[in-house]
């Protein structure tokens, strides 16, 4: 395997956001967003790192970018690391593949959620009320069950750092009507084409979501984009409604993690090397289903 990036050190580089997964580095009107191989799960990043995941994230959202900008403008400048500000020079090594230069912009607080199936928190949500994020579904669905037409479930970061789910009167009470509609109809046009085409690679996407940013008084789509660490993917040739999923994303980790009853608190437990080969296996199988490319990177 190659080397793991865990972290990224760019000496004498202004470091702007160390996110869980994410290391963000200014240069003014642009960003250099590296994709790490950290893990996080239940919001708790993990000391193991899964090798090759930032740079599945990283191609993955390229192509998904690449797929949906005439929907939408996004936040890609280049992945070219020829083309990097010369000061990342000596990081060529580190940063190929897993790193792209960015537009900077003026981040909307809200995760725009998009539900094509019931799954996880929707799934308890709706056990308990029948409505998820306020939206009142049919009776009598059964979990991993696709909707009726796909739903939008906006969330934001708690004071916790949890996502916390939140009904549409809500956001708009924080971003404005004309925003909350403007994204609403963004992410539904997003998930709508995005999934045709991954069902097509044998890969369902149950649910993603979608952040945006203003550049100037422009909304453009930022951060990463349907992968499997954004998103719920299944294997179509298995899919089956009625209980959990086989999945390409975290969700595997998630199970492990459940199994042996961890508390999801920190500090979080070192991964078996077998959960370590098959996460990071699941992560490049949803890359080449998805891109129909072999992944190069190793």
């Amino acid at each position: 395997m190659s080397n793991v990036v865990i972290e990224t050190n760019l000496k004498d580089i202004k470091l702007f956001k160390r996110g869980k997964v994410r290391d963000t580095y200014d240069f003014g009107e642009r960003l250099l967003m590296i994709a790490t191989d950290r893990l996080s799960a239940f919001d708790v990043v993990f000391p193991n790192a899964i090798p090759y995941k930032g740079v599945v994230l990283t191609q993955l959202s390229l192509f998904w970018f690449n797929y949906t900008k005439n929907i939408v403008k996004n936040h890609v400048i280049t992945a070219d690391i020829s083309r990097f500000p010369e000061k990342t020079k000596l990081y060529s090594s580190i940063l190929n593949g897993r790193a792209i230069l960015v537009k900077k912009t003026d981040p909307i607080l809200v995760e725009c959620v998009i539900r094509g199936y019931i799954s996880g928190s929707a799934w308890a949500e709706y056990q308990e009320s029948g409505k998820v994020c306020g939206i009142k579904l049919p009776t009598g669905l059964k979990e991993s069950e696709k909707l009726p037409e796909p739903i939008f479930t906006p969330a934001i970061k708690a004071a916790t750092g949890h996502d916390e789910n939140i009904t549409e009167r809500k956001m708009i009470e924080l971003v404005g009507e004309d925003i909350k509609e403007e994204l609403k109809e963004l992410s539904l046009k997003i998930y709508e084409k995005a999934s045709k085409k991954a069902e097509e690679k044998g890969i369902i996407i149950a649910d993603t979501k979608f952040e945006f940013g203003f550049l100037g008084n422009e909304i453009i789509l930022v951060d990463e984009l349907l992968t499997p660490d954004s998103s719920r993917l299944w294997p179509v040739d298995t899919y089956s409604s009625g209980g959990p999923q086989k999945s390409f994303d975290k969700q595997f980790v998630r199970d492990y993690l459940i199994g042996i009853n961890w508390n999801k608190q920190p500090p979080a437990p070192m991964l078996p090397e077998k959960i370590i080969s098959e996460t990071s296996a699941k992560y490049i199988e949803a890359y080449e289903k998805i891109t129909g490319k072999k992944f190069e990177f190793r």
